[in-house]
């Protein structure tokens, strides 16, 4: 949540927390590795979709948008303005939490929370669970003693004081080196582990001192539970990602600005080495996306609105193995500041202007692929040095993708044992020789993707 959206008069914090795991616990655990992000789907709605749908395609992890009690309003970014540790959020009151993430355990999900606690809110008023605030009055949870002394805004990023003690969009900051502080966000990030939480989005981390999270971590009844924090890059910058590393993964915003540069205006040949050969940070601990919340509305990245390029980003991002990938999935807006449709009831995909990009078929037959693949290192690749490439994934997986403005024909040399496989990108059998070769044809910005273990569609 580095530099946000300004509502009116009253700048807004918006979206991304990010949490913190240990080192050990830098990466998510285990072969299921992909997060889908329901960005403002309210918790019944995201129960359902775990058993209908996130847990059959192999997701590992949903993300739901913050839980606390915030400002009242229709803007989406209202949800980053808590005013109370309450779950009394507009999506939904602590029994559908609960019951929420008891369905998606069941599904064989994990869920990660979006976790505001940089700031509260701005403005004064009575919150969507009943509470009566003012911007540094937060009744019987914070006062101004336990906020920072600096009433400005952030203004210079070239300043690691004024970015971690100022307030970020006109936003009371929380002053995250008092004990009382410390103590009461871990209160809240404790109860939601008691209702089950597996791991946290720490949103604006970037504006939290890195030792005050790991303090704050440490005070966790789970201290290893995953944490994922939300710090932009910026060259030059006096706060860098790699600081809080030591915390647990860290979002990777260079991958999304880059991967919108190549497709857009670059060449995929470029992406031979993508990752830690672009300078980025470890593989281990980077949490990777096409887009987020925040980045599809700022024009920073590719969003639902770019067609093939999202979609072939997405296919690419499943496919290649660096990083933790998120899937953003949301909804349709042409206001940047508009809320969820229905006040985040999904009645079904793609009604309502729900997007569902985390179930768009070419998308979600991907993250099988990555669950069939894990753990194997890039083998045959090629490129035509230009916008075609292909590369396989050890003896498990291989993925073609064509971005020219015509058709592509021609025979792939891959690692995999001879057979008959699913194209998961249009369900149509592969054929693999003796030789480890087979023959397609890939029309303009199409895939193919076939992995060990998928051979009939």
């Amino acid at each position: 949540m580095a530099r946000r959206f300004l509502s009116g008069a009253v700048a807004l914090t918006a979206a991304t927390l990010v949490m913190t795991p240990t080192t050990a616990d830098a990466s998510p655990p285990g072969t299921k590795d992909v997060t889908a992000v329901l960005f403002e789907w309210n918790y019944d709605s995201v129960a359902r979709e775990c058993t209908s749908t996130l847990g059959p395609a192999g997701y590992g992890y949903v993300q739901v948008s913050p839980p606390a009690e915030h400002i009242q309003g229709s803007q989406w970014w209202t949800s980053y303005q808590p005013v109370s540790y309450k779950i009394a959020g507009r999506l939904g009151d602590r029994t559908a939490f609960k019951n929420m993430i008891d369905t998606c355990h069941a599904a064989g999900l994990k869920v990660v929370v979006d976790t505001v606690v940089n700031h509260m809110s701005a403005g004064s008023g009575t919150g969507t669970g009943g509470s009566s605030y003012t911007k540094y009055d937060y009744p019987g949870l914070y006062s101004s003693a336990d906020l920072d002394d600096c009433t400005a805004q952030v203004t210079n990023y070239q300043d690691r004081w004024n970015v971690q003690h100022c307030e970020l969009v006109g936003l009371a900051d929380l002053d995250t080196g008092e004990e009382y502080v410390r103590k009461t966000i871990a209160g809240y990030m404790n109860d939601l582990l008691s209702l089950g939480a597996d791991g946290f989005r720490i949103d604006a981390a970037k504006h939290i001192p890195a030792e005050d999270l790991a303090n704050i971590k440490s005070r966790l009844t789970n201290p290893s539970a995953y944490w994922k924090q939300e710090v932009i890059y910026g060259a030059n910058e006096a706060v860098q990602p790699s600081e809080y590393t030591g915390n647990g993964d860290v979002q990777e915003f260079r991958y999304a600005y880059d991967l919108k540069r190549v497709l857009n205006s670059e060449k995929l040949a470029y992406l031979n080495n993508f990752g830690e050969g672009w300078g980025y940070l470890k593989s281990s601990v980077a949490g990777v996306f096409v887009d987020n919340h925040d980045t599809e509305r700022g024009g920073s990245t590719l969003n639902y609105k770019d067609g093939a390029n999202y979609t072939l980003a997405n296919v690419f991002m499943l496919a290649w193995p660096y990083g933790a990938p998120d899937i953003n999935s949301g909804y349709e807006w042409s206001d940047v500041d508009a809320g969820p449709p229905n006040n985040g009831q999904v009645n079904a995909c793609w009604q309502d202007g729900w997007k569902c990009q985390h179930a768009w078929p070419e998308i979600k037959s991907m993250v099988a692929f990555r669950n069939a693949t894990q753990g194997q290192a890039v083998s045959d690749w090629w490129d035509n040095g230009n916008n075609a490439i292909a590369f396989g994934r050890g003896g498990k997986g291989y993925v073609a993708i064509n971005h020219e403005s015509s058709a592509l024909s021609r025979t792939y040399q891959t690692s995999l044992p001879a057979g008959t496989y699913c194209n998961v990108q249009n369900n149509t059998t592969v054929t693999v020789n003796s030789s480890g070769q087979f023959t397609a044809t890939l029309g303009s910005n199409t895939a193919l993707a076939i992995y060990a273990g998928k051979s009939s569609c």
